[in-house]
């Protein structure tokens, strides 16, 4: 199988400066371009996509950016991404910030050096590409995103908030999720709006993050300043199913001592016992609706709505009092 290095010898240029063509970086003559373009067809070389793109002049890479892939709601979000793209002939490169501003940057770096036809965002707003690259960003989206799809957190907040308040709370705790992430201050809001709605007080514990290792510290600290809570309104699916941990070391009942619900409504949540209620975020629609934004903006196509807000409803299961359950 022919490599770079047959194709730089037959072209009688350097592998760096086939390399450089290949990978849009640097300049490279014309000449020395159609020398290597009659190299490639010479050997029959199969370059990968981003030489493809630089001789048919149109990229047939996507950059997918997200937070954390650890997190199981955004494999569902890459999913949807994957079986849109896939169809239309489209390759994905994953970008797995690990919520680390600067790998977000070089990630960025790379999917311009690659020569990617668009962008999918799932990162804050200080993490967005720069470029002329079409991008539309999904799940956390802002004010400044012009095209971007998201599910309803206002909905969402409501839905967990009313949810805990047909338990009966006595004592009730509300997990903040991370103040950097728009959504997530906006389901805050929400919660807050409705327990005070209700006349319902409530304590507030604020998590830096989704990650799994903030959440299992969050849990911990929720029930060493709160011992007698008996409702926690989670941010995440992640937080609430950590909740159920430390309440199963405390000897805690769920949900007769102990209501808990969750938001996401990733896979495990009807795994964990007790099954866990939580709000249901179309996760995969996100990603295949973002997908066919940005594929419509590569290509020129008609975009109707430029922001796409999808509804949110309850999964109610085993983690909530029905109507008023007693305490034990």
């Amino acid at each position: 199988m022919p490599t770079i290095k047959d194709v730089a010898n037959l072209a009688g240029l350097s592998v760096a400066t086939v390399s450089r063509a290949m990978n849009g970086t640097g300049y490279v003559s014309e000449k020395a371009r159609d020398k290597i373009h009659q190299a490639i067809n010479e050997l029959n070389y199969s370059p990968n996509e981003v030489a493809r793109s630089l001789y048919q002049k149109k990229s047939k890479l996507i950059g997918l950016l997200l937070p954390d892939i650890s997190n199981p709601f955004f494999p569902l979000v890459a999913k949807g991404v994957e079986d849109f793209l896939q169809k239309k002939g489209y390759q994905v490169i994953l970008g797995n910030i690990q919520e680390d501003n600067e790998k977000a940057n070089e990630y960025l770096r790379a999917f311009e050096q690659n020569n990617v036809a668009g962008i999918l965002s799932a990162v804050e707003n200080k993490n967005r590409t720069q470029s002329n690259i079409p991008t539309v960003v999904l799940d956390r989206i802002d004010q400044d995103v012009e095209y971007g799809v998201y599910s309803d957190d206002l909905q969402g907040g409501e839905l967990a908030a009313e949810a805990i308040l047909k338990g009966d709370p006595k004592k009730v705790v509300v997990i903040a999720g991370p103040e950097s992430v728009t959504r997530a201050r906006d389901r805050l809001l929400s919660v807050e709006y409705t327990l005070k709605k209700a006349q319902v007080p409530y304590a507030l514990v604020k998590s830096t993050s989704f990650l799994l290792e903030d959440a299992t510290l969050t849990a911990k600290q929720v029930f060493l300043e709160h011992p007698t809570v008996d409702s926690v309104i989670a941010p995440s699916d992640t937080h609430a199913i950590a909740i159920m941990q430390e309440a199963y070391h405390h000897g805690v009942k769920i949900p007769e001592q102990l209501q808990v619900i969750g938001y996401d409504d990733i896979p495990i949540s009807k795994l964990v016992v007790p099954r866990l209620t939580t709000i249901h975020q179309p996760a995969y629609q996100v990603g295949y609706k973002g997908a066919e934004m940005l594929f419509a903006l590569i290509n020129d196509q008609f975009i109707e709505q430029k922001k796409i807000i999808l509804p949110v409803h309850l999964e109610e299961r085993e983690t909530v009092r029905n109507g008023g359950t007693p305490i034990e």
